[in-house]
């Protein structure tokens, strides 16, 4: 069986659920149409699945033919594993030239981003999230998985489809139009494997590298609680300025190497020089070493050939009971331990000029016209995921120094103009409220200035405001279709409906004043109210008193109400502590509750209230504040950690079908305290006010995306529906920013962000290893 494995690279199909043995032709029935018309040039065979023996077989992974036309083009195509049940990637075997392949990368997921026999890549690798298994480049070793170690695919959770990408660099050899059949053979089997292989990524997403500068530094460490993780392989990448990437695992102030390499040269898979096991408790660090030198601006994370990227892949196997397929670190939770970094770390390895890396494109390739570079995509890896989103604090944006008060909700209006409703000299303290949550203020009386101010989106500018003598204590915002406000006050314990436009008073009053309670026509403590543009039907998030969300008719008349208290650290669907914020899907009839205190957000049917899905990371930490939905992306904030907790105050960008999280983002200017409200705009555009700093940022999309991609990441162009209002064109939904190309993240897509994650940001997790916590106590606003 070992001479075999060694032979050749396969993979093994199977469908029954039968644990029986079963001849390896009753699985090739099911292709015995599967053959490939190669040229006759191309060697190998035409059948992608061979048998091997009962239990195991070979998928031979091919380019059916191809002639590339231009350098540096990226050719896709796909194969579905031909069988739905469980199988393990045992080993893998290239078959490539180096006359003619620059790299390969295969990919395994669950929807490849074409259904042609091979694409060019810059129509996407993969519609939904995907998983690198495998990569070769000229030069350098292959890559092999220890005995009893595999790569879980099928079944239920492993993915269906493998997506071979290669990259044809130099393509002198192609000047007699041959064709080229490129790919790499795997070795399957469906015996369950002891072991199962994973990928822990490590990058930088917020290095800047100074014009000029001779040395820089990018620095990456999370703390590791899991179960043990055995590392055999690793990966380095940058760009041009990358000259020596380094990852170890720190125990005990101790270093331990895991891998150090020079990111100029190809960038495969690289055995470790010795095991390294990392456990609970440990340190996983990484070091990217820059130099600025030769570049006329500053040099930001990306991934066209002008930006820079800091990644290190960790190749690991993990006992199969405790297997975790994907962990990423995007942080630096301990900096001033770098100050101990062995001194290797930030030495450069010398690199012969026959054996450098290719980043980009030849000069005469940028050069050509946007119709050439359609056929020639400007990738230096292709896009894993084309639903690519970042965003960055819009630094020449005034607004924050507007200083309002507290700042309690943030929405847009139908003209995108920014609405924000703030406290003005009133403050929510330990003095508010009684143990029976009335109000013990009122003799302040109401806020004597404008609560509700509207802000233009470009400067700034106070275009309207009003809200005086109305409200003691603001809270929740959010503006319907038709322009109108509904806001929430936690002292008077109601709702409101304002037209804006009008000056004799509300709308609508939903609740009684100062009057807390519990029945159909009391409030306690209300947090924010979500209007079906639809139907006009009418949801309050009711609150912090109750645990609760009501349904009301447009002219404000109960219908009913779901939810209870949650008790316990593993709350049930259903049950909330402080639903806190509000969301609606509208074209999938959902509306989605952000449950503060227990760090998730629960999403529910609108007309039957069914629980449809829970979204809960580690990086959320123990709370998230606020929520909004715009076109397939769900955005949120999460609240200030408690002493001992590692998550960061941040923002969060997530593809709303996986609840995967596909961005993280902080301001540059002054920092989250209490980010109480968010709001995302038909435009690209986020706002989020803060309620103990007093201040509202804005956060621009850093790069366009283009159109295509709306179809592949799922979302439905049309549908944009959130706190604000209108339609969104997705072909303009992305503005570039200078300095910051976001086709970086385009690459950092391709590099690990978006594949398949078991957490996000330091592999926290609250499974395995959490120690229990003391609750604190549940802090206001």
């Amino acid at each position: 069986m070992a001479g075999v494995r060694s032979l050749l690279l396969l993979l093994l199909v199977l469908q029954s659920s039968c644990v029986g043995v079963r001849s390896p032709l009753a699985v090739l029935k099911r292709f015995k149409e599967t053959t490939r018309t190669f040229s006759d040039e191309c060697l190998g065979t035409t059948r992608p699945v061979i048998p091997i023996d009962s239990s195991d077989f070979a998928l031979d992974i091919r380019m059916p033919g191809v002639t590339p036309k231009q350098s540096d083009t990226y050719f896709c195509m796909s194969m579905r594993l031909p069988t739905d049940e469980e199988a393990f990637v045992i080993d893998f075997k290239p078959r490539a030239s180096m006359d003619t392949v620059h790299h390969m990368l295969l990919f395994g997921c669950n929807m490849p981003s074409s259904t042609g026999s091979y694409w060019y890549c810059d129509e996407g690798t993969c519609i939904d999230k995907a998983n690198i298994l495998y990569a070769w480049a000229r030069n350098a070793p292959p890559t092999r998985l220890p005995e009893g170690v595999g790569f879980r695919v099928g079944g239920e959770t492993g993915s269906k489809y493998f997506v071979l990408q290669v990259h044809y660099g130099d393509i002198s050899a192609f000047r007699d139009n041959h064709k080229d059949c490129s790919g790499v053979s795997l070795h399957l089997t469906r015996l369950p494997q002891p072991l199962i292989a994973g990928m822990y990524l490590m990058m930088s997403v917020d290095t800047v590298i100074p014009a000029g500068e001779k040395v820089v530094n990018s620095d990456i460490s999370c703390h590791y609680k899991k179960y043990p993780m055995h590392v055999f392989a690793y990966r380095v990448h940058t760009h041009h300025l990358g000259k020596v990437v380094s990852g170890y695992r720190v125990r005990n102030e101790q270093w331990t190497l895991i891998g150090r390499q020079s990111p100029q040269l190809p960038q495969a898979f690289y055995p470790v020089e010795h095991p390294v096991d990392v456990s609970f408790g440990d340190i996983l660090a990484a070091r990217c070493v820059f130099t600025g030198e030769g570049r006329t601006e500053a040099t930001h994370i990306g991934g066209t050939s002008s930006d820079e990227m800091c990644n290190l892949y960790i190749m690991y196997y993990m006992e199969a009971k405790h297997a975790v397929s994907f962990m990423t670190c995007t942080q630096n939770v301990a900096p001033d331990m770098f100050r101990t970094i062995p001194p290797e770390a930030n030495i450069p390895i010398p690199v012969k000029s026959d054996m450098v890396m290719m980043h980009g494109h030849h000069k005469e390739t940028e050069s050509k016209d946007k119709t050439s570079l359609l056929q020639q995509p400007k990738r230096e890896e292709a896009d894993v995921l084309e639903q690519d989103f970042h965003v960055e604090e819009a630094l020449d944006w005034p607004g924050v120094y507007l200083l309002p008060g507290q700042v309690s909700g943030v929405a847009l209006d139908p003209k995108n103009n920014l609405v924000i409703f703030h406290r003005g000299d009133h403050i929510w303290d330990g003095n508010s409220f009684d143990s029976k949550f009335v109000y013990q203020q009122r003799g302040l009386g109401p806020i004597e200035e404008d609560t509700i101010l509207v802000i233009d989106p470009n400067n700034a500018t106070v275009l309207q405001s009003s809200g005086k003598n109305l409200f003691y204590l603001p809270h929740g915002l959010s503006v319907d279709k038709d322009g109108n406000y509904w806001v929430t006050d936690v002292a008077l314990h109601q709702v409101f409906k304002l037209d804006p436009n009008r000056k004799e008073g509300p709308l609508l009053v939903l609740g009684r004043s100062m009057q807390p309670g519990s029945d159909q026509n009391h409030f306690c403590q209300p947090t924010d109210v979500a209007v079906d543009p639809g139907t006009g039907t009418i949801f309050v998030s009711d609150g912090y008193c109750n645990s609760r969300i009501m349904q009301f008719s447009p002219s404000g008349n109960f219908i009913t109400q779901w939810g209870e208290e949650s008790s316990g650290r593993n709350p049930k669907p259903g049950q909330f502590s402080i639903p806190h914020s509000l969301a609606l899907v509208p074209h999938l009839n959902q509306l989605c509750v952000a449950d503060r205190e227990n760090g998730r957000i629960q999403c529910f049917k609108t007309d039957t209230k069914e629980f449809v899905q829970e979204i809960k990371h580690a990086s959320f930490g123990r709370n998230v504040f606020a929520i909004s939905y715009v076109s397939g992306l769900l955005f949120a904030v999460n609240g200030k950690p408690y002493f001992g907790d590692q998550e960061p105050v941040q923002g969060f960008v997530m593809n709303f079908s996986s609840g995967e999280i596909i961005d993280i983002f902080k301001p540059v200017r002054k920092h989250f305290d209490m980010p109480h409200d968010i709001t995302a705009s038909a435009d690209g555009t986020v706002y989020i006010g803060d309620a103990h700093t007093n201040t509202v940022w804005k956060f621009t999309s850093a790069e366009k995306m283009e159109h295509r991609s709306v179809k592949k990441a799922g979302i439905e162009a049309q549908e944009i529906k959130g706190k604000g209002s209108g339609g969104l064109n997705l072909g303009n939904f992305f503005a570039s920013r200078k300095g910051y190309s976001r086709k970086g993240f385009d690459r950092l897509s391709t590099e690990g962000s978006d594949h398949e994650k078991d957490e996000e940001d330091g592999s926290e997790s609250e499974e395995e290893y959490s120690a229990p916590l003391p609750a604190p106590s549940t802090s206001s606003s």
